[in-house]
């Protein structure tokens, strides 16, 4: 493209034109910006603050070791005030792995299913699952108004670092890993303490969950409120996958896009991707916000 003075891309925050030799990422988002305005994509994220979350630190950390990644439906710091009408997480499926009796076995009547750590399993196996720690914060919010819901039970399970489900994959029929049913906090909010799933032939790497409105309605296995997935990025993805027991995720995250997936593909997961921080070494969080 030819640079001109008249074209606002070309034009720092200062009134001062651009170096063309230097234009890189600032120039990048504010075309990108530019592209996608319309679609609204970026929210009420404006342009000064994409540059800013962008900008280079003065000591880079390696590209190898950190990763932090905005979703459009996403939040860090939730707050239990209404904030106005919000998107509806779409509904998904909860695949053929559900473990909540309605696909055979049902673990959610099971005495240690209402925990916060789903590493290990629990009743009378012990076995951990391995893999780069992640710490999942979910916020569920009343679409209509914005508002947290507080006390609505969350049921939320996925994968191990093999692609493998327990109590349904060969060998771990006597497994429960991974799977967990917490109660929402104040601010509408659940935390899981998990490792990082694999991606799995044919599938973008996800996180199943399922709405109740208590506790008691989840392990009873009454009325769902909500059955959706969790999209985890690329990026992030990348840098797990590139680590010691995640070699397969690597070839079969590749023959798959958020684009082509079967669940995502819809929408690109626009609504259902987490906002990510952390590192492979001290861990990932991943927070999604969703309407419900």
């Amino acid at each position: 493209m030819t640079k001109t003075k008249t074209d606002p891309r070309w034009i720092d925050e200062h009134g001062d034109e651009i170096d063309e030799d230097h234009r890189g990422l600032v120039y990048d988002i504010r075309t990108l910006v530019d592209r996608r305005r319309a679609l609204g994509l970026f929210g009420g994220i404006g342009v000064t603050a994409l540059l800013a979350a962008c900008a280079a630190p003065e000591t880079e950390p390696s590209a190898s070791a950190t990763a932090t990644t905005t979703a459009p439906s996403a939040t860090a710091t939730p707050t239990a005030e209404a904030s106005g009408p919000i998107t509806e997480v779409p509904d998904e499926t909860g695949g053929p792995y559900p473990g909540d009796g309605s696909n055979g076995v049902n673990v959610l009547d099971d005495s240690g299913i209402v925990r916060s750590d789903i590493r290990s399993s629990f009743g009378s196996s012990t076995t951990v699952a391995e893999g780069v720690p992640l710490t999942i914060a979910l916020t569920v919010r009343d679409a209509a108004t914005g508002s947290a819901l507080v006390g609505a039970g969350v049921y939320l399970w996925h994968c191990d670092r093999d692609g493998n489900y327990s109590l349904y994959s060969n060998g771990l029929e006597n497994e429960n890993y991974l799977r967990g049913v917490q109660e929402t906090d104040a601010t509408g909010t659940v935390r899981f303490t998990s490792i990082y799933p694999a991606c799995y032939s044919g599938r973008w790497p996800h996180i199943h969950f399922e709405v109740y409105s208590d506790v008691a309605n989840a392990v009873a296995s009454g009325p769902i409120v909500k059955t959706s997935q969790i999209a985890l990025p690329q990026e992030v993805n990348d840098l797990v996958y590139a680590t010691s027991g995640y070699e397969q995720s690597v070839r079969n995250v590749s023959q798959v896009s958020l684009a082509s997936d079967n669940v995502f593909g819809d929408d690109g997961g626009i609504h259902q991707i987490a906002t990510m921080s952390g590192s492979v070494s001290a861990g990932y969080t991943a927070a999604l916000t969703i309407g419900v």
